[in-house]
């Protein structure tokens, strides 16, 4: 008798009356973009460096990242003398008081500052920049990476401009230096965001960049 039910419900299955019930659905999962805080953590220098590519500049390969945080004789976020001074000198120059001095010591005459208004290369064209704003003032700063292979500085910091307005603007700058202790790169992210790369845009940076230096009086640097 088991044999006979045993042979019906095998039956019935195969008529297709009855089915086993399905196995549910497998979970879905649904990714949100991360939004950069106001005051970023060490744990987003590495993203936020990376994003460098939007400038045309070199961007460091995973493995050189990697030996960032292994090369470093210091903890990544205590400055060393020269990286010290760079970042004292530019907050100087951040403050609206540029003097020959700072850029003589702590630029190179060819460097190249960027930032979503301005796409600066040497000199003439970088020691106008800041000079843009009357009065500034540097509300707070908060050293995100040091780090000597490769020789770069980033940082956090908050400004506020004396404008109509009374403006202020977060920063996630990245500074790179050569083998003197001196400035070969600035990148000025504007709350954290990539620098505008549209042809328009980078026209638009490229331009200013060259017009400052007639609205404004740069220093003559020694050779």
């Amino acid at each position: 008798m088991s044999g006979s039910v045993h042979h019906r419900s095998l039956s019935h299955d195969s008529q297709g009356t009855s089915k086993p019930p399905r196995s549910p659905s497998p979970p879905c999962h649904t990714f949100h973009p991360s939004i950069l805080p106001r005051v970023p953590t060490p744990a987003l220098v590495e993203s936020v460096a990376g994003g460098a590519h939007y400038s045309g500049v070199n961007v460091e390969t995973e493995s050189v990242l990697k030996r960032r945080r292994t090369s470093a004789s210091r903890p990544h976020t205590e400055l060393n003398r020269d990286h010290q001074r760079v970042l004292d000198d530019l907050t100087e120059l951040y403050c609206a008081r540029p003097t020959l001095e700072i850029l003589e010591r702590s630029w190179n005459k060819d460097a190249q500052f960027e930032d979503p208004l301005c796409k600066c290369n040497g000199f003439v064209e970088y020691a106008a920049q800041p000079k843009l704003f009357i009065k500034s003032e540097n509300i707070s700063r908060r050293v995100m990476s040091s780090t000597d292979s490769p020789n770069r500085l980033i940082y956090f910091q908050s400004q506020e401009y004396t404008t109509q307005k009374g403006e202020s603007s977060n920063s996630v700058i990245t500074v790179d230096l050569d083998e003197n202790e001196k400035i070969v790169r600035v990148i000025d992210q504007w709350n954290g965001q990539e620098l505008p790369t549209r042809f328009g845009a980078l026209f638009l940076r490229v331009l200013n960049a060259k017009i400052f230096p007639w609205l404004f009086r740069v220093p003559n640097i020694s050779t």
